[in-house]
């Protein structure tokens, strides 16, 4: 009898960067539910602690918070070179950062531009390349790199028929992001590792870090609730990607979106 189809992530370390809010405590979550070490990576949220001991008694696992600025080269670097020595080998990363400023564009500035391209797409290059330094050089099996992009990868969202929501700079951060992705799977796919990214649709949390907040309101007050996603909805495709059954798949853009790139 041949054995049942299974995700395990007994004995393996995964890194979750924003893993304390919205998507990224979906990956927490789901990780540690399959066995995983989950090191949660947050920059200011004062509650990334006590999620971590959360889910450590929910799921018997170890699942640890460490404070770590991920558009800070250096300190991203030294913060995975930690991790991997105090709950590893670390094995695999959900790269999960996303901010925006919602403007019209006459009104944006450069610094709003620093803001949302340093963590969209320079934390995430940091989180990745600092996975890679970890990896270079071992003889580790699947190691695995998971970038939340997002279906604004793609399209320019609405907020109303024919009326754009003023977010250029978030959009084409995350088509910035999407191409990142096939640029390190691309470059490092002689050193096994894969790198993929999971662009979700709209999605339901009781944090609002997901999208913009001002997105976030627009979209409860005139989105149908049944376009929008479950966390648990998004992250399987990640977790998939992440494990052994997903060994041949690097450079792609996944989107679960609910189908909302067919209109």
């Amino acid at each position: 009898m041949s054995s049942p189809f299974t995700i395990d992530f007994s004995g393996r370390c995964i890194i979750v960067t924003g893993g304390n809010r919205g998507i990224g405590l979906g990956y927490s979550e789901a990780l540690a539910k399959t066995g995983a070490r989950v090191a949660i990576i947050y920059r200011s949220h004062k509650d990334a602690p006590k999620v971590a001991e959360d889910l450590k008694k929910k799921y018997g696992v170890e699942v640890r918070a460490y404070k770590c600025d991920v558009t800070n080269a250096k300190q991203t670097v030294e913060m995975f070179e930690y991790i991997n020595k105090e709950l590893g080998p670390v094995t695999g990363l959900v790269a999960n950062a996303g901010v925006s400023v919602v403007k019209p564009s006459l009104d944006l500035t450069t610094e709003d531009f620093n803001y949302v391209f340093n963590v969209n797409v320079l934390g995430v290059f940091n989180s990745a390349v600092a996975a890679a330094k970890l990896w270079k050089g071992k003889n580790l099996k699947n190691l695995s790199i998971v970038i939340t992009s997002s279906m604004s990868s793609q399209i320019i969202n609405q907020a109303a028929t024919n009326e754009p929501l003023t977010q250029v700079f978030y959009n084409s951060s995350k088509a910035a992001v999407s191409n990142l992705t096939k640029g390190l799977a691309a470059e490092w796919a002689g050193q096994n590792i894969r790198v993929n990214a999971v662009s979700p649709g709209y999605v339901k949390t009781d944090q609002t870090d997901t999208l913009p907040r001002d997105v976030i309101e627009y979209e409860r007050n005139h989105i149908p609730l049944q376009k929008f996603a479950r966390p648990e909805q998004i992250t399987g495709q990640g977790l998939l990607l992440l494990s052994e059954h997903g060994d041949y798949m690097t450079g792609g853009e996944y989107f679960v979106d609910g189908g909302q790139l067919i209109w």
